[in-house]
């Protein structure tokens, strides 16, 4: 590779990596400008300058909030991973497994999730037992459906050269079948951090007394719009940084299915 490819190659992955930040400053100028225009009326809409001083202002309540609705999610999200893994793989591996628990999956993906808090409530309580489980609950389907699909698109012709050298089927699925659904896991990760956020917040606000969740019910029940926003600010913040660390995860455990994706 000559010197000037790779200095291009650099200047378009310094390019990439900017254009996130460059968006997002745009975004908030846009906003800051927009919410300064519309004067007394920008009480339902604050500007970022005074979501960053009610972020200041309020460090300490919302750190600690941000803290019970982090743990609250990671404990749901494993619990996901785990679970997902297990059926994901159950229904990749056996069409009669699948035959028997996906009609039922795909009906639990159809409740609408928030009329699952109240039951939770009733069984364990409010705390945060209720939003670990509905972070569950969102998380769970997507890993499940890609972990059955990577096992599922299996080459019928590697199977069968697998076969011929004397393979069985515990070392099919472990030798080619796992691998190959790799990519679609971590695909399925990235996907499911970010429901789980969603999870615990709505549980949050609706069956607890910590979290992210119930500072934003709190705030808005005062008409503090801007310590609302920071909640959600703060939300978003999270949920960006668990998605990243799944995507550098990714790039480590699956390089070889996405060299190809790179530009």
């Amino acid at each position: 590779m000559s010197l000037t490819k790779r200095q291009q190659r650099r200047r378009h992955a310094a390019a990439r990596a900017l254009m996130p930040w460059l968006t997002a400053g745009l975004a908030l100028i846009v906003w800051q400008t927009v919410s300064r225009l519309m004067g007394d009326a920008s009480l339902m809409l604050p500007a970022p300058g005074d979501i960053i001083e009610a972020i200041v202002r309020h460090y300490d309540v919302i750190w600690t909030n941000a803290w019970h609705t982090l743990l609250t999610t990671l404990i749901g999200f494993a619990a996901a991973v785990a679970g997902g893994l297990l059926i994901g793989l159950s229904i990749g591996a056996s069409p009669l497994v699948y035959s028997g628990l996906y009609p039922l999956l795909v009906a639990f993906n159809a409740v609408p999730k928030v009329a699952l808090v109240p039951i939770f409530v009733l069984w364990f309580g409010i705390g945060p037992v209720p939003a670990a489980i509905m972070a569950f609950a969102l998380a769970v389907f997507p890993i499940i459906v890609n972990v059955a699909t990577g096992l599922a698109t299996i080459d019928p012709e590697t199977e069968d050269v697998m076969r011929s050298l004397g393979a069985n089927r515990y070392e099919i699925l472990t030798k080619v079948g796992i691998p190959r659904m790799l990519p679609y896991l971590f695909a399925s990760l990235k996907i499911a951090i970010t429901l789980a956020f969603v999870g615990s917040v709505l549980s949050e606000t609706v069956a607890s007394n910590t979290g992210i969740g119930f500072l934003m019910q709190a705030a808005s029940s005062r008409f503090d719009v801007a310590l609302v926003f920071a909640g959600l600010v703060v939300v978003a913040a999270l949920a960006v940084v668990a998605y990243g660390l799944c995507a550098v995860v990714e790039m480590r455990m699956t390089r070889w299915a996405l060299r190809g994706q790179r530009r």
